[in-house]
């Protein structure tokens, strides 16, 4: 049963985030794939790396203001204690 006032998209809340983020690195890695993803500016040279265009497409879906989760750093991990 829905109750009144839930989200529009009638999802659990932690899943909207993945779900409109996941839109801007779809279209950026099939970019990559074409060969048509450039970094930096459209006559900056191609992405060949797949980590590169990984990082470009969560810095896209940050700037258009999507929810992306934090960077996750070595100490945050819990490697090094």
């Amino acid at each position: 049963m829905k109750l009144p006032g839930g989200n529009p998209m009638g999802k659990p809340m932690g899943k909207l985030g993945k779900v409109k983020s996941m839109g801007k690195m779809h279209k950026v890695m099939s970019e990559m794939k074409h060969g048509a993803l450039h970094s930096g500016s459209k006559s900056g040279p191609l992405v060949k790396n797949r980590k590169q265009a990984i990082a470009i497409g969560l810095s896209e879906a940050r700037k258009a203001g999507e929810y992306v989760p934090p960077v996750k750093t070595p100490d945050k991990m819990g490697r090094y204690k």
